[in-house]
């Protein structure tokens, strides 16, 4: 047990952990009070995935672009700048709900704009954990741990969300998210660096060194072949949960609590797949986790697909959990692992862009294919096709051992 949580160790990244977590649970509430309030104005799984997709895109464009940005910045600050902004987003979403002028295009609009803000907070988030567990051997433990505490988040967030819309509506929601940023500012406030960020050289051009990072990552085979990989199952797994209330509403004929318990149950998954994770001594082995991690949630996609049964369908959305996570944190934490410290925010803007870009583009496709063809041939084909992805990154393990074993001796990891 005392190995699981090594990384909490850290005083810096303790402060982080605790008041990020508090932070995630108003976070999850938003999420949830936002698919279920989208539903509830339009019943259209075209609109939910049009609203998702509105909510991220900016990702695609700015995620490279804040990468290069992040490695000269000080991401400290950095992070501070996204909390104010994102506590000022969601009380604004509350003040248009309490005062019942809420319309979709708010949603759009303000969702827009937090998708800008996390272009930035996403990736620097990702980079500013290495330099805040001084000891490098305990990085991969610190991932698992972020993983945990926001699928930790992802459980008790929905479930409360659901019970708060049942009794109170979704304003309560936003409204807690909003001042739950609280925690996380008061947290960084009280964080004291001692290991300094290495920036990268600052006399080229933007373009320059947004190709550089692109060139790297690419030049990389252990990191191109994860990231390719996490880009396929952003593509056409992770719409599963923007549509969630699609299976709720139309499928298992339910309303809000049935969305928080589904939401629930993935994110307890989730949990058990970053616990998991946090109780494993080393990375070795990590390219197998990967593998079966993506086979796992694969097979529970075209499972949850097929289910009319609320207790199956929490039973399956448990499986798709514990699979999407061990595979989104395990290439989190072999890319952490790989990355030159100079290019860690370029390479980390391009894996939150493998799944907070590419995921908002699953959405809308994945809306625009559900209305033609129903929610759940869509995943069938989705989960058919993160199978394939399986297959083939399982096809090329020896190459990508030998790559990455030969970068981790180079680093002193192995």
């Amino acid at each position: 047990m005392k190995e699981t949580f090594r990384a909490l160790r850290h005083r810096n990244y303790r402060l982080f952990y605790f008041g990020h977590g508090m932070s995630l649970i108003g976070t999850w509430m938003q999420r949830t009070a936002t698919v279920w309030l989208v539903y509830r104005l339009t019943q259209s799984p075209e609109v939910l995935g049009n609203v998702d997709f509105s909510g991220q895109i900016a990702g695609v464009v700015l995620i490279p672009l804040a990468g290069v940005f992040l490695d000269r910045w000080n991401r400290y600050r950095v992070i501070l700048w996204t909390q104010v902004l994102s506590m000022v987003q969601a009380l604004a979403l509350a003040a248009l709900v309490f005062s019942g002028t809420i319309a979709v295009w708010h949603i759009v609009v303000l969702n827009m704009i937090l998708g800008m803000i996390n272009s930035f907070d996403m990736p620097a988030r990702q980079a500013f954990v290495a330099q805040i567990v001084e000891d490098k051997a305990d990085l991969p433990n610190a991932i698992a741990l972020n993983s945990a505490m926001f699928n930790g988040a992802r459980i008790i967030g929905p479930s409360v969300a659901g019970l708060a819309i049942a009794v109170l509506g979704e304003g309560l929601c936003y409204l807690f998210n909003g001042l739950s940023y609280i925690a996380i500012l008061g947290a960084l406030l009280a964080i004291k660096l001692t290991r300094p960020q290495t920036p990268a050289p600052d006399s080229e051009n933007i373009l320059a060194g947004l190709k550089e990072g692109f060139v790297y990552t690419y030049r990389l085979l252990p990191i191109r072949m994860v990231l390719f990989l996490l880009v396929l199952v952003s593509l056409v797994g992770f719409p599963v949960l923007p549509l969630m209330p699609l299976f709720a509403g139309q499928v298992l004929h339910g309303g809000s609590e049935t969305l928080g318990w589904l939401m629930a149950a993935f994110g307890l998954g989730a949990l058990m797949g970053t616990i998991f994770l946090a109780s494993r001594k080393s990375i070795a082995g990590i390219e197998k986790v990967i593998t079966v991690a993506s086979i796992v949630f694969a097979v529970g996609l075209i499972g949850f697909s097929l289910s009319t049964t609320l207790w199956i369908s929490l039973v399956i959305a448990l499986v798709m959990g514990f699979g999407m996570i061990a595979q989104l944190a395990s290439t989190n934490t072999i890319v952490q692992t790989l990355v030159d410290e100079d290019k860690r925010g370029r390479v980390m803007s391009l894996y939150v862009l493998s799944f907070g870009g590419i995921g908002p583009i699953g959405s809308l496709l994945a809306g625009q294919m559900a209305g033609l063809i129903g929610t759940a041939t869509t995943f069938i084909i989705g989960g058919v096709l993160v199978l394939l992805g399986a297959g083939i990154f399982a096809w090329y393990l020896t190459a990508w051992r030998s790559e990455a074993q030969a970068v981790l001796a180079q680093k002193g990891v192995l």
